[in-house]
C-alpha cells in the first residue's frame, strides 16, 4: 500500500491531467469546421449589407463569439446558428449566397427592410429549415424551384415584394408546409395543382399578383385550410364547388377577379366557421344572396359588391349577432314589391354593425323608422343610387356616431329632420338629387366635423343658415338647384375659411351684395353663383382668393367694372361673368392669366377694345356677345376697329401729361432710393442668419432648447419619425393640452445644414396654402454641450407621409387596420401635391422650385389632404429675360436631390427649374399608381420606372398598377369604394380609362427633355379633369360620388 503522500500526489496528478484533457476538448470544439463555417458564413451575409441606419450590426465583430451577436441565437449543444432575426431593422442590401452554409438554421426571419436582389438558390441546402419571412422587401426574380428541398418548411412569408415567375409547382411537396404566403408580387401564370398535396396547409394567401386561369379544383383537398385568399387577381370560372366543402375555412376571400357564376344556397351551411366573405368585383351573374349565410353564425364581414346578384336582401340577416360589414352595393338587388328595405328591421340586433353599403341597386320602398335603431357603432349608412321613397325618419339621429350618411340619387320628399345635428362624428352630408322640401335645418351648424354638405337638386326653400358657419371643417358646401332666397350670409365666409374645394349656390333666388367677407376664402377652389338675383360690384376682396380656378358669376345683375383685383386671380382656368350689368373695360390682365381657357364676358355693357393676348387670341375660348360697344380683338371675334380714342393718335396729350408724372415719380423715387441704400449699408453686417430667423421668429411663439428636449422626451429615439437629408425628425409635444408636433433638428455637422435651415425659413415665410406644410415655430439656440442648435417645428400630421402608405408593412398580421389608398384618394393627393407645387412655382412674389419632391416629403393630415414639406433644398428663382419660371435663374445654392427623383438634366449640371420639379413630380405619380419605387431593385442598366411604365402604356395598364387600384376605388369619405368595389365590365373599363389619363400625364411629366414637360398648372387642371370625369361616370353607373376619400375606407384584406 503506497503512503498518504504518495496517493495524494497522485490524485493531484489525475486531476490535473482530467483538466488538460477537458481545456483541449474545448477548444477543439470552438474549432470545430461546422462552427466556423458559421461565422464566415454571417460575416458573409454581413458583406451583403449596404446600409444599416440602426447599427443592429454593430456587435457583429471580432470582439465577441458570434453566438452574442445581435439577432443571432445559437443551440447549446453545438453552438450553431439556429435562428437569424433582423425584422424591421431597415437593413438595405441582398441576401448573401452564404445563408445556405448556416446548415443548423431552423428560423430565418428578414421582414420589414429594404433586401433587394433575389432570393439565393442555396437556401435550399436548408434542409432544418422550418420558419422563413421575408416579407416587405424589394426582392425580386422568381421563387427558387430547390425550395421545395426544405422538407421541414412549415411556414413561408414571401408577401409584398417583387417576385417574378410562376409558382413552382415543385412547392406541392413540402408535407409539413402550414401556411403560404405569397401575396402582393407580380407572381403570373396559373395556380399549380399541386398545391393540393398540402395535406397540412391552413393558411394560403396569394393575393394581389397576376394570376390566371381556374382555381384549382385540386384545392377540395386541403381539409385543413382556414384562410383562403385569392383576391386581386384575373382568375376566371367557376369556384370550385369543392371549395365549399371545406367546413374549416373562416376567411375566404376571392374578390377583385372574373369568377363567374352563383353562390351555392347551402353556402352558410357548408361553411359553419366563416368569419369574413369578400368576394365583391366579380362577375357572378346569376342567382341570389344565399339566405343560408345566416347559419354561419359567426360572420363579421360580408362583402358580394360590384356583381350582378339579382332579388331581395335577406330579411334575417340579424341573426348575425357579430356581423360588422355588410356591403351588397352595385349589384341589381331589389324586387317588385317595393319594401326592399325590410332587412334593416333585422340589423337592429347586430351590436356591432359599423357598415351598410347597399348603393347602386334597384331598392324600392320607404326607409323604416327602425333604421333609427342601428346599432350606434355603425359608422357609414351608404344607400344612394336606388328608388328610396317616402321621408327621412327622425330616429336616424341617434346614430350618433356616423361619419357617412348617404342618400343621394332617391325619391325622399319631406323635410330634413333637425335631429341630423345629433350627428357629431358626421363628415359627409349627401342627400342631393331627392326632393326634400323645407328649410335648411339650423340644427346642421352642430355639425363640427362635417367636411362636405351636399344637398343640391331638391326643393328646398328659405334662407341659407347662419349656423353653417359654425362648421369649420367644411370643405364643399352644394346648395345649387334649389329654392334658397334671402341673402348670402357675410358669417359664411367670414368664419368658413375651411372652404376649399367649392361652394355652389347657383340657380337659387338669393339676393342683395355677394359680400366682402369673401376674401376670407383664401384656399377655394371653385365658387359658383350663378343664375340668382345678386346686385352691386364685384366686391374687390374677391381678388383675395388666391386659390380660384373656376369662378362663375353669370345670370345675376352684377353692375360697376371689373375690379382690377382680380388680377390676382392668376391660376383662374375658367371665369363666367355673363348676363350682368357689368360696364368699362375689358381688364388686359386677363390676357396674362396663363391658365385661362374659358373666359365668357357676354350680354354686359363693356366698352373699349379688346386685347390680343394670352386667351383672347383663341376665339373659340372667348365669348363677348351683347356687348356692342367693344372693339379691336382679333380678326376672328369680328369686331369693329377702334375709334381714335384708343388709338396711339389719341393718346399724345395724354402721354405728355403721363411723362410729367413719371419724371417727378422716378426723381422722388432716386432719392428715396439712395436714403434706403445708406441705412442698409449701416445694418448690413448684422448676421444674415440671425436675422432671418428673427424676422420669422417674430410671427411666432419663441422656444428654447429646454422646452423642446422636454417636448420629445430629450430627444428620445422612441419619438423619432424620420431622418432627412440634414437632420432628424421627431414626433414631440409643447404643452400637455395641446395637439402634438413635429420637430425637425437639425445636423450642424452635415454641410449644408446650416443653408437648408436659411432656405427653409424663408420659404416656409414666403409661401401659405393650404397644400403646403404649415410651420408652428423656430428655434435658434445652443444646447446643453455648448454647441449650436437648429430646429423648426411644424403642425404634426396624423397620417404620417405619403410613402408609408405607398409602401405600408405587410398587412396579413393586422387586416382588419389595413392601410391603403383607394384610387380616389390617390388621385385627391395628387391633386393636392400639383395645387401646392402650383402655387410655389407661380403664385407667391418669387417664384420657388422644391428641388426633393418625393413621397416623404408629403405629409398626410388627419383628414388625408396632403402637404407637401422639407423646404430644405428649396431655389428661390430670380426673374431672368424670361417671364417663365421655368428658365430663371436659381440661387448659387448646390443642386441636391434625391436618388430616382432627380431630372436628368441636374446630373448634367443643369440649373434648377419649375421643370426640374415637373420630372420629379411625374416619377412620384408614376410610383403613387404603380406601387414601385423608382429605386426598386429591379430597376438595373439602362432600365427605370419611366421606361418600365412606357414599355406596357396603354394597352397594359393594368398589368403595371398598383393591385389596390383595381378594387379599391374610393376611401371612407365616399361610396366609390368605400363601400361599394365596382366589378362589372363597364365599371372596370372605366377605372382602365381613369388609370390611363394619370399614367400618362405622369409620364409627360417626366420626359427626358425639360422643354418637353407641362407647366404645374396644366397638370392639375389636367388631373381635375380626370377627376371629374371619373365621378360622372361612376355616377352613371350607379356609384355614387360622395367626396374626395379623404380617410382609410373599408377594403379587402390581401
Amino acid at each position: 500500500m503506497a503512503p498518504p503522500s504518495t496517493n495524494f500526489v497522485l490524485l493531484i496528478m489525475i486531476t490535473s491531467l482530467a483538466f488538460l484533457i477537458t481545456c483541449c476538448l474545448t477548444s477543439t470544439a470552438a474549432a470545430k469546421p461546422g462552427n466556423e463555417t458559421d461565422g464566415l458564413a454571417l460575416l458573409a451575409f454581413k458583406a451583403g449589407i449596404t446600409s444599416d441606419p440602426l447599427s443592429s450590426l454593430r456587435s457583429w465583430n471580432s470582439t465577441l463569439h458570434f453566438c452574442q451577436w445581435q439577432g443571432v441565437v445559437c443551440s447549446r449543444r453545438h453552438e450553431r446558428v439556429v435562428v437569424l432575426n433582423l425584422q424591421a431593422r431597415s437593413l438595405a442590401g441582398t441576401i448573401s449566397p452564404h445563408i445556405g452554409n448556416l446548415s443548423f438554421l431552423r428560423d430565418l426571419r428578414l421582414r420589414d427592410n429594404r433586401f433587394g436582389g433575389v432570393i439565393p438558390q442555396e437556401i435550399g441546402r436548408l434542409s432544418r429549415l422550418a420558419y422563413l419571412d421575408l416579407t416587405n422587401n424589394l426582392i425580386g426574380g422568381s421563387i427558387p424551384i430547390n425550395l421545395s428541398s426544405c422538407s421541414k418548411l412549415a411556414s413561408a412569408s414571401l408577401f409584398r415584394n417583387q417576385l417574378v415567375g410562376s409558382i413552382p409547382a415543385e412547392l406541392g411537396s413540402l408535407s409539413h408546409l402550414s401556411s403560404l404566403g405569397l401575396g402582393q408580387n407580380n407572381l403570373s401564370g396559373k395556380i399549380p395543382t399541386s398545391l393540393g398535396n398540402l395535406s397540412s396547409l391552413t393558411r394560403l394567401s396569394i393575393g394581389r399578383n397576376n394570376l390566371e386561369g381556374s382555381i384549382p379544383d385540386d384545392f377540395g383537398r386541403l381539409t385543413n385550410l382556414g384562410f383562403f385568399q385569392v383576391a386581386g387577381n384575373r382568375l376566371s370560372g367557376l369556384i370550385p364547388p369543392s371549395l365549399y366543402n371545406l367546413s374549416s375555412i373562416y376567411f375566404f376571400s376571392a374578390a377583385d377577379n372574373k369568377l363567374v357564376g352563383s353562390l351555392p344556397p347551402n353556402l352558410g351551411l357548408a361553411l359553419p366557421k366563416l368569419e369574413r366573405l369578400l368576394l365583391g368585383v366579380n362577375q357572378f351573374t346569376a342567382g341570389f344572396i344565399p339566405v343560408s349565410l345566416t347559419n354561419a353564425s359567426m360572420l363579421t364581414e360580408v362583402d358580394l359588391s360590384s356583381n350582378k346578384l339579382r332579388g331581395p336582401i335577406p330579411k334575417d340577416l340579424g341573426i348575425l349577432k357579430g356581423l360588422a360589414t355588410l356591403n351588397v352595393g352595385v349589384n341589381q338587388l331589389g324586387s317588385s314589391q317595393g319594401n326592399d328595405l325590410r332587412f334593416i328591421e333585422s340589423l337592429t340586433n347586430c351590436s356591432g354593425l359599423s357598415i351598410i353599403s347597399a348603393q347602386g341597386n334597384q331598392l324600392k320602398g320607404p326607409l323604416p323608422n327602425s333604421v333609427g335603431n342601428l346599432s350606434t357603432q355603425l359608422r357609414a349608412l351608404a344607400l344612394g343610387g336606388n328608388m328610396i321613397h317616402g321621408s327621412i325618419p327622425k330616429g336616424i339621429g341617434n346614430l350618433v356616431n356616423l361619419t357617412l350618411l348617404a342618400m343621394e340619387g332617391n325619391l325622399l320628399v319631406g323635410t330634413i329632420p333637425s335631429s341630423i345635428g345629433n350627428l357629431q362624428q358626421l363628415q359627409v352630408f349627401a342627400f342631393n338629387e331627392n326632393k326634400l322640401s323645407g328649410e335648411i335645418p339650423a340644427s346642421l351648424g352642430s355639425l363640427r366635423k362635417l367636411s362636405q354638405l351636399l344637398l343640391q337638386d331638391n326643393k328646398l326653400e328659405g334662407n341659407i343658415p347662419l349656423s353653417l358657419g359654425e362648421c369649420r371643417q367644411l370643405q364643399r358646401l352644394d346648395l345649387s338647384w334649389n329654392n334658397l332666397n334671402g341673402e348670402i350670409p357675410r358669417q359664411l365666409f367670414r368664419q368658413l375659411s375651411s372652404l376649399s374645394m367649392s361652394l355652389n349656390l347657383a340657380h337659387n333666388s338669393l339676393s342683395g351684395f355677394l359680400p366682402i367677407e369673401i376674401g376670407s376664402l383664401q384656399s377655394l377652389g371653385m365658387l359658383v353663383v350663378s343664375h340668382n338675383r345678386l346686385t352691386g360690384a364685384i366686391p374687390t376682396s374677391l381678388g383675395d382668393c388666391i386659390g380660384l380656378e373656376y369662378l362663375y358669376m353669370d345670370g345675376n345683375s352684377f353692375e360697376g367694372v371689373i375690379p382690377s383685383t382680380l388680377s390676382n386671380l392668376k391660376g383662374t382656368r375658367e371665369l363666367d361673368l355673363s348676363l350682368n350689368n357689368l360696364t368699362g373695360q375689358v381688364p388686359a390682365y386677363l390676357g396674362s392669366f396663363q391658365y385661362l381657357n374659358y373666359l365668357n364676358l357676354s350680354y354686359n355693357d363693356l366698352s373699349g377694345p379688346v386685347p390680343r393676348a394670352g386667351v383672347f387670341a383663341n376665339a373659340s375660348a372667348v365669348s363677348l356677345l351683347g356687348n356692342s360697344n367693344l372693339c379691336g380683338g382679333i380678326q376672328l371675334l369680328q369686331l369693329p376697329a377702334c375709334p381714335s380714342q384708343y388709338t396711339a393718335s389719341g393718346r399724345k396729350k395724354h402721354h405728355r401729361k403721363l411723362i410729367i408724372v413719371i419724371v417727378c415719380l422716378m426723381s422722388f423715387s432716386m432719392v428715396s432710393a439712395a436714403i434706403l441704400f445708406t441705412l442698409w449699408l449701416r445694418k448690413k453686417s448684422n448676421n444674415r442668419e440671425l436675422s432671418l430667423v428673427s424676422s420669422e421668429g417674430d410671427q411666432y411663439r419663441r422656444v428654447s432648447y429646454s422646452e423642446l428636449f422636454d417636448a420629445t422626451n430629450g430627444f428620445s429615439s422612441n419619438n423619432v419619425v424620420g431622418v432627412g437629408s440634414y437632420g432628424t425628425v421627431y414626433r414631440g409635444q409643447l404643452d400637455r393640452d395641446q395637439a402634438p408636433v413635429v420637430v425637425k433638428v437639425l445636423n450642424m455637422q452635415q454641410s449644408g445644414a446650416s443653408k437648408s435651415f436659411l432656405a427653409e425659413c424663408k420659404a416656409l415665410r414666403s409661401v401659405r396654402h393650404r397644400n403646403l406644410v404649415k410651420i408652428i415655430t423656430m428655434c435658434s439656440s445652443i444646447d446643453h454641450k455648448g454647441h449650436e442648435f437648429k430646429a423648426l417645428v411644424f403642425e404634426f400630421m396624423g397620417n404620417g407621409s405619403l410613402d408609408e402608405w405607398l409602401h405600408p408593412e405587410d398587412e396579413e398580421a393586422t387586416p382588419s387596420v389595413p392601410r391603403r389608398l383607394g384610387l380616389l384618394q390617390r388621385l385627391d393627393i395628387a391633386i393636392d401635391v400639383a395645387s401646392g407645387l402650383h402655387y410655389l412655382h407661380h403664385c407667391g412674389h418669387v417664384p420657388i422650385v422644391h428641388c426633393d419632391l418625393k413621397p416623404t416629403n408629403i405629409l398626410l393630415g388627419d383628414d388625408m389632404t396632403a402637404h407637401v414639406g422639407d423646404f430644405g433644398l428649396a431655389r428661390f428663382l430670380t426673374k431672368a429675360t424670361s417671364t417663365d419660371a421655368s428658365t430663371a435663374q436659381t440661387s448659387s445654392m448646390g443642386i441636391k436631390g434625391t436618388v430616382g427623383y432627380i431630372p436628368p438634366e441636374y446630373g448634367m449640371g443643369g440649373e434648377a427649374s419649375t421643370r426640374g420639379d415637373i420630372y420629379s413630380y411625374g416619377i412620384l405619380l408614376l410610383e403613387m399608381f404603380t406601387g414601385r419605387r423608382p429605386t426598386d431593385s429591379i430597376f438595373e442598366g439602362d432600365l427605370n420606372l419611366r421606361k418600365f411604365v412606357e414599355s406596357t402604356f396603354p394597352s397594359q395598364v393594368l398589368n403595371i398598377v398598383d393591385r389596390l387600384l383595381i378594387h379599391i376605388i374610393g376611401g371612407a369619405n365616399s361610396t366609390v369604394d368605400a363601400f361599394g368595389h365596382a366589378g362589372r365590365h363597364d365599371v372596370r373599363k372605366m377605372i382602365e380609362d381613369c388609370l390611363i389619363n394619370i399614367v400618362g400625364l405622369g409620364l409627360s411629366c417626366c420626359t427626358e427633355l425639360p422643354q418637353e414637360r407641362p407647366a404645374m398648372g396644366d397638370v392639375l387642371v389636367e388631373l381635375q379633369g380626370v377627376r371629374e370625369t371619373f365621378l360622372k361616370k361612376t355616377k352613371k353607373v350607379g356609384i355614387c360620388d360622395l367626396g374626395n376619400g379623404r380617410s382609410e375606407g373599408h377594403h379587402h384584406a390581401s
